[in-house]
């Protein structure tokens, strides 16, 4: 079941109200990332702008990778739908 959570931060000129994590990453990550890191992560996206990596009407689709936090290397995969003020977390895990 997807987990949502309320945030404050701007991304591409849109202010985001809500964060929503897709379990999926647990599958082969739970080991080593969590939902408390996938919100570390997403807050330090916060004032950037992203270029589209792919885009299928209503989502954008982002892929953020080596995203550094305490030391450790993580990617990021989410989306932004039009119109709505959340960011979808598809996937996410540490980097070698």
């Amino acid at each position: 079941m997807r987990r949502e959570y309320r945030i404050n931060i701007e991304i591409n000129g849109i202010a985001l109200e809500k964060v929503i994590i897709d379990p999926h990453y647990e599958e082969k990550h739970a080991e080593s990332i969590n939902d408390e890191v996938i919100l570390r992560l997403i807050g330090s996206l916060n004032s950037y702008d992203f270029l589209v990596e792919t885009y299928k009407q209503p989502y954008s689709y982002f892929v953020t990778d080596r995203i550094e936090l305490a030391g450790c290397s993580y990617k990021l995969i989410w989306l932004l739908e039009d119109n709505e003020n959340y960011i979808g977390v598809i996937n996410a895990y540490r980097r070698s």
